[in-house]
């Protein structure tokens, strides 16, 4: 009996708080490392989103190379992105599908970035079609890409940008050429509600998500909640973010909305109410994805595998969640 003692306590592990100590030490080592990769920060700890780099029009005038025309453009987007969704969600308000065509791409998990599932322009990756475009091309590959295919290059991958196109270069070729979603009347009130909306919902969101100290995420989550607070409120006298018609201010909002419950609420850490919680929130969020066309653009199950699927350092056991319900969205805006 003495030697089997001997030999258990040989055996005996680690004591748990060494290997609590050591665990801790190592993950959040390799997390520091892998968020610097995703997403850049300032000495706050506050993530910066880096610039688009590709910002050319389409228009028209003689001094244009960016000529709209049917069939001559492409988008390249991910389900999961809420900035390429905004394109979706315009170029189906206008009825553009038969003008501009689309090709999906995917997230790689191993690679990080987003390949194709079959070859475009003879290349494999998003990253590669992005060196064609520009040899020796170094930046952030992303979406949404406006990619003309006469030229074989990105005309601009800015979705604010493209939005703006798409809603006023293609009218002769739109089925409603006559929905103007950035009038001339609402361009101030637009832009201000936009400027915004980017600042602390559409790239709050990701303040929050991405912030990499205490002091950034509670900076960034409070934002957020007082601008959504604030959209409430003015959506109590108003269908819409300027009145009673929708405008790109809206497009812009929806897709981090229709994204809310699924993946900010949980895994970027935005959980002090779901947008499905507000009164007028909610029902604005319901009116928009009853629009006509707007619903097709929204894939639920790609949201989940992208985010969840792909977000490593937020989500390293990359387990998908069933839920949650979206049916809400079907419901009557004024219930």
């Amino acid at each position: 009996m003495t030697g089997i003692s001997k030999t258990q306590k040989k055996g005996k592990s680690l004591p748990p708080k060494l290997i609590i100590g050591l665990g801790k030490f190592v993950w959040t080592t390799l997390w520091q490392i892998m968020m610097s990769k995703l997403a850049p920060r300032n000495q706050s700890g506050e993530y910066i989103r880096p610039s688009s780099q590709f910002r050319n029009s389409v228009r028209t005038g003689e001094d244009s190379p960016y000529q709209p025309a049917a069939g001559r453009y492409n988008l390249y987007v991910g389900l999961g992105c809420p900035w390429a969704h905004r394109t979706l969600v315009v170029r189906a308000l206008k009825g553009l599908e038969d003008t501009i065509s689309v090709s999906i791409v995917i997230p790689s998990p191993d690679s990080g970035g987003w390949v194709f599932n079959t070859p475009e322009e003879g290349r494999q990756t998003l990253a590669e079609l992005y060196a064609l475009a520009e040899a020796g091309y170094s930046g952030r590959s992303t979406v949404p890409v406006l990619w003309d295919k006469e030229t074989k290059t990105i005309v601009n991958n800015e979705s604010a940008d493209i939005i703006v196109m798409l809603n006023s270069e293609f009218n002769e070729f739109a089925k409603n050429p006559t929905l103007n979603l950035y009038p001339e009347e609402l361009k101030q009130k637009i832009d201000w509600w936009n400027e915004k909306i980017y600042a602390n919902v559409n790239n709050g969101v990701y303040r929050c998500g991405f912030a990499q100290t205490q002091e950034a995420y509670d900076k960034a989550c409070d934002e957020l909640f007082t601008t959504l607070d604030e959209i409430e409120v003015a959506l109590a006298n108003s269908r819409y973010l300027c009145g009673d018609q929708v405008t790109l201010a809206d497009a812009r909002l929806f897709t981090t909305l229709f994204r809310f419950d699924i993946v900010y609420y949980g895994l970027f850490k935005c959980n002090r109410r779901r947008i499905q919680d507000y009164k007028n929130l909610g029902a604005y969020l319901r009116d928009l994805y009853q629009l006509e066309g707007v619903a097709s653009t929204c894939d639920l199950e790609s949201i989940k595998r992208d985010y969840y699927g792909n977000l490593f350092p937020l989500n390293p056991g990359g387990i998908i969640p069933s839920g949650p319900d979206m049916a809400y969205l079907l419901k009557p805006s004024d219930v």
